[in-house]
C-alpha cells in the first residue's frame, strides 16, 4: 500500500493504460483486499480503485464492500482532500444505483471545491462522470458542458488519452444536436488514440455508438454490424458489464425495425410467405438478445436497463399481436422508471401503451363502450408521453411522443385530423433531414393518412391563398413533394430515373420521398 503503487495506478489511469492497471490490481490483491480506514493513503486509494471498477475492473459489489470499511470514519475528522475524494466515490456509487440526482448533487459540491486542493486529473473525472449523470437525465446541455469541461482540463494536462475519452460522449452530445459529421469525426480520432490501450469499454462504446447513429439513417445492416462488434469486445474482456447488455438491447432494437419492414412486405409484397418466415425469425432473434440483456442488468440491479427491455420486447408483442403481454411489459417498464424517476423511460413506456390502447381502439374490440375507453387510454398515455419527454432535452423522444398524440387523434373513434395535423407537424419540426428510421417512416405514413382524410384540395386551396401555417418554406416543399412525386412516379411507369428526368431533381430525392411513404417494398 504504497505511494509508489498508487501513482502507477493513478498514472495507468491517465494514460488509460487499462491492461497494466488491471495487471497492477491483481498482482495487488491482497494488500487491497486488506484496505481499511486506516492503512495509508486509504481515501485515495480507494477513490483509485473506484475508477478502475468504472472502467470495468472485478464489479462494483467488491467497490461496495471496500466502502463499507469506511461507514464509521467521522467526515469531520478527516482531511479535507480525503473527504472530497471519499464524496467523489459516494457520487460515483449513487450514479451506479441509478439515484442521479444525488450524483449530480456530490459532483457539483467537488467541482465547488478550490483547485489544487486534490490531484488536477480528479477535476477531470468529477466534470466527466458529472456530464454523464447529466445525458443519463437527459439534460443534453448541460451534459456537454461538464464533458466539454473534462476535455478542456485533460487538454490542459497534456493527457491524449482522456481527451479522447471524453470525445466519445461529446460525439454522441453532438449527434443528438443534428451535427452528423462531426460526430463521427471525433469518433474516429478517439479510436485511434485509444486503440493501443486496451480500453475494452471504450472501444466497444465506440463500435456502439456508431451503430446508433447509422441506425438513425436508416442503415438497418450496417447497425446491426457495429453492434455486434461492440457485443464481441465487451464480451470478450466485459461480460457482466451493462454496456455489453445495452449493445444486446440495441442490437435487438435494430431487429425489431427489420422485423417491421418485413412485416410490412409480407403484406403486400410478392414474397409473401418467405418475408414472413423471415419477419418470425427476426423477432425470435431479436427476443433472443433481450432475453441475454436482461440477464446482465437483473445480475447487476440495473433498473433502467431492465425498463429498456421490457419496452423494447413490449413493442415487438405489439407488433406481432400480443396486446395483453406488450401492456404488462409496458406497465412494468413504467412503474420501473418511476421509481427511479426516469423521465426518458416513463416517456418510451407512456408512448407504447398508447400505442397498444390506440390498437385496441383501431381494432374495436368489444362493444363501442370499450373502444372510447381505449381512444381515451391512447390519447391519455400520449400526452403524459409529451409531458415527460419535455422534461429531458431529447427531441426524438418527444417527436416520438408527438406521433403517438398525433395518431391518437387520427384513430377511428375521434378521427380528429386538425389536432392530428397539429402533432404530426410538430413531430416533423423535431426530426432532421438525416432522421430516415422507424419514426420519420411512421410519421410519412401517418401524414399520408391525414391527407388522404383531409383531402388534397383543400391543402392546396390553403396553399394558394398563403395559408401555411406555421410551417416554414422547406416543410411546405416537402409536403408539396409528398403529393406530387408517387403521382408522377405512378405515371411514369414506377421508373425513379424517369421522375428525376421529368422533375428535374435528383433520383435521390425521389427515391428518399418514396421511401418515406413506404412505396419501395421490395419483394
Amino acid at each position: 500500500m504504497t505511494t509508489q503503487l498508487l501513482g502507477k495506478l493513478n498514472k495507468a489511469l491517465v494514460d488509460r493504460s487499462v491492461r497494466e492497471g488491471f495487471a497492477l490490481l491483481d498482482r495487488s490483491r491482497r494488500d487491497l483486499g486488506s484496505l481499511t480506514a486506516g492503512s495509508p493513503h486509504a481515501v485515495a486509494y480507494l477513490l483509485c480503485i473506484a475508477q478502475w471498477v468504472d472502467l470495468g475492473y472485478r464489479d462494483f459489489a467488491y467497490l461496495d464492500e471496500l466502502f463499507s470499511r469506511f461507514a464509521d470514519v467521522p467526515r469531520a475528522s478527516m482531511l479535507l482532500a480525503d473527504y472530497v475524494r471519499l464524496r467523489l466515490v459516494e457520487a460515483l456509487r449513487a450514479f451506479v444505483a441509478e439515484d442521479v440526482e444525488q450524483a449530480i448533487s456530490i459532483f457539483g459540491f467537488v467541482l465547488q471545491v478550490e483547485a489544487g486542493i486534490v490531484e488536477a486529473h480528479l477535476a477531470v473525472v468529477a466534470h466527466y462522470w458529472k456530464g454523464r449523470a447529466h445525458r443519463r437525465q437527459g439534460q443534453y446541455e448541460l451534459a456537454l458542458h461538464h464533458i466539454g469541461e473534462a476535455k478542456r482540463l485533460a487538454q490542459e494536462m497534456n493527457a491524449p488519452k482522456l481527451v479522447a475519452v471524453t470525445k466519445i460522449h461529446e460525439s454522441w452530445l453532438l449527434f443528438q444536436r443534428g451535427q452528423r459529421r462531426d460526430a463521427f469525426r471525433l469518433l474516429d480520432e478517439a479510436e485511434a488514440e485509444l486503440k493501443s490501450t486496451g480500453h475494452a469499454l471504450s472501444l466497444g462504446n465506440i463500435e456502439s455508438a456508431r451503430g446508433r447513429f447509422v441506425r438513425r439513417s436508416g442503415e438497418y445492416t450496417t447497425a446491426i454490424a457495429h453492434f455486434e462488434r461492440a457485443v464481441e469486445i465487451y464480451a470478450g474482456h466485459v461480460p457482466e458489464h451493462p454496456n455489453l447488455a445495452r449493445a444486446l438491447v440495441n442490437a435487438a432494437y435494430v431487429k425489431r425495425l427489420i422485423a417491421f419492414d418485413l412485416r410490412h412486405r409480407s403484406r403486400s409484397g410478392r414474397a409473401k410467405g418467405p418475408d414472413h418466415a423471415r419477419y418470425l425469425e427476426v423477432c425470435q432473434e431479436a427476443l433472443e438478445l433481450l432475453r441475454r440483456a436482461e440477464d446482465i442488468y437483473s445480475r447487476q440491479h440495473h433498473q433502467a436497463g431492465t425498463g429498456s427491455v421490457l419496452v423494447n420486447a413490449g413493442h415487438l408483442h405489439l407488433d406481432s399481436g400480443d396486446l395483453d403481454r406488450a401492456e404488462d411489459e409496458a406497465k412494468k417498464a413504467f412503474l420501473l422508471g418511476e421509481e427511479k424517476q426516469d423521465h426518458i423511460l416513463m416517456a418510451r413506456a407512456r408512448i407504447l401503451q398508447s400505442a397498444i390502447q390506440n390498437e385496441r381502439a383501431e381494432e374495436q374490440l368489444g362493444e363501442s363502450t370499450d373502444t372510447a375507453m381505449h381512444a381515451h387510454l391512447a390519447r391519455n398515455f400520449a400526452e403524459e408521453a409529451i409531458v415527460l419527454a419535455k422534461l429531458t432535452q431529447n427531441s426524438r423522444l418527444l417527436a416520438g411522443a408527438y406521433v403517438a398524440r398525433a395518431s391518437a387523434a387520427a384513430n377511428e373513434f375521434f378521427q380528429d385530423w386538425e389536432t392530428a395535423k397539429h402533432f404530426a407537424a410538430l413531430a416533423g419540426e423535431k426530426l432532421g433531414k438525416d432522421d430516415l428510421d422507424h419514426l420519420s417512416k411512421q410519421l410519412s405514413l401517418l401524414k399520408t393518412r391525414i391527407l388522404r382524410a383531409t383531402g388534397i384540395d383543400e391543402m392546396l386551396r390553403a396553399w394558394s391563398e398563403g395559408i401555411v401555417g406555421d410551417k416554414t418554406f422547406q416543410q411546405v416543399t416537402e409536403e408539396f413533394a409528398e403529393l406530387v412525386i408517387p403521382k408522377v412516379w405512378a405515371r411514369e411507369g414506377r421508373k425513379i430515373a424517369r421522375v428525376a428526368e421529368q422533375l428535374s431533381i435528383s433520383p435521390k430525392k425521389v427515391r428518399r420521398i418514396l421511401n418515406n411513404l413506404d412505396m419501395l417494398r421490395t419483394p
